[in-house]
């Protein structure tokens, strides 16, 4: 089954020690089994909902399942939360690239308001909940990039193919598309007979790193591009993403995941995308008040992303 649809991951994996029990000994359950299921076997899940009549937007229970990587020796959980993120997604249904009689035939009118009604009557008894993952379709949001280092990119170009980094080890899925996501507001397009049915199932490109580089890399980020540009838009979206890192344990493990990106993006550009670095690049260059120097970089950025998205509109 190819792995869509085309999105992208930011994940956090806390220790096990941050869950409270009873959740606590739960997990620690769960990542005994030998047959622990993947991000496939939750998208399955999630189309069979969307397929069937009438299709269900949000799943009624929530998921029991979750993501599993362990950082040096230690157990660590990203939660699926599943119904979660289904209600997330919906209020960010009306930023979808969709016509609106498109959104209805897929998510019916009457499907998403029950939806709304179960999630505010939920969030009431559940004031602090958040989601573990977040998602994005057809891109890697440009802020995600800021959190991480090119040292720490692995990359899998399938059978025979190897990683650009071993720094981190971990049980969790490197490719793993998910349910109902919503986008979030950043290699260029694959080639044409480069289709998703004919690319090797174990291509994968992600990064990991330990949660205080992500939030010490984050912090610099913000205050550069607040001083270079106070009032552009990559302020507050650098804010939400540091915002939703400090809700996690201090010592979380946080990944970025291309997903199911990796079968729209051919294996020559996805080998020579190095995100992480060009945004690394930019923050420094705007540190050092080389505003030409990072508009370059940022521009390559948003052009080799914009070109992945547009690609949903393809027939």
């Amino acid at each position: 089954m190819p792995k869509v649809p085309y999105a992208a991951y930011l994940r956090v994996y806390e220790p096990l020690t941050a869950f409270p029990e009873p959740e606590r000994s739960h997990w620690e359950r769960y990542a005994r089994s030998d047959d622990l299921p993947d991000a496939q076997d939750e998208l399955r899940a999630s189309l069979i909902r969307l397929i069937a009549d009438p299709g269900r937007v949000v799943p009624e229970e929530e998921s029991g399942d979750a993501f599993v990587a362990r950082l040096d020796g230690a157990l660590h959980i990203c939660p699926w939360r599943t119904r979660l993120r289904a209600w997330h997604a919906l209020e960010e249904a009306g930023h979808w690239m969709m016509p609106d009689s498109v959104l209805d035939r897929a998510l019916p009118v009457a499907g998403r308001r029950r939806a709304e009604r179960q999630h505010l009557r939920w969030a009431g008894r559940h004031p602090g909940a958040r989601p573990w993952i977040r998602s994005a379709l057809w891109h890697v949001p440009i802020r995600w990039f800021s959190l991480f280092d090119d040292s720490e990119r692995e990359f899998s170009g399938g059978a025979g193919g190897s990683r650009d980094a071993d720094q981190l080890s971990g049980d969790a899925p490197a490719s793993s598309p998910g349910p109902a996501a919503g986008p979030e507001g950043g290699p260029e397009g694959g080639r044409a007979d480069e289709s998703p049915t004919t690319r090797d199932e174990s291509v994968s490109l992600r990064y990991r790193t330990p949660m205080v580089r992500a939030r010490r890399r984050l912090g610099e980020a913000l205050r550069t591009v607040r001083h270079a540009t106070p009032h552009g838009l990559l302020v507050p979206a650098l804010a939400d993403v540091g915002r939703w890192l400090e809700e996690f344990h201090p010592r979380s493990l946080v990944e970025l995941d291309y997903g199911g990106l990796v079968h729209t993006i051919s294996a020559d550009r996805l080998e020579a995308d190095h995100s992480a670095a060009d945004v690394a690049g930019a923050v420094a260059a705007l540190a050092a008040e080389d505003v030409g120097r990072a508009g370059e970089l940022y521009e390559v950025l948003t052009e080799r992303w914009t070109a992945v998205r547009e690609r949903q509109f393809a027939s």
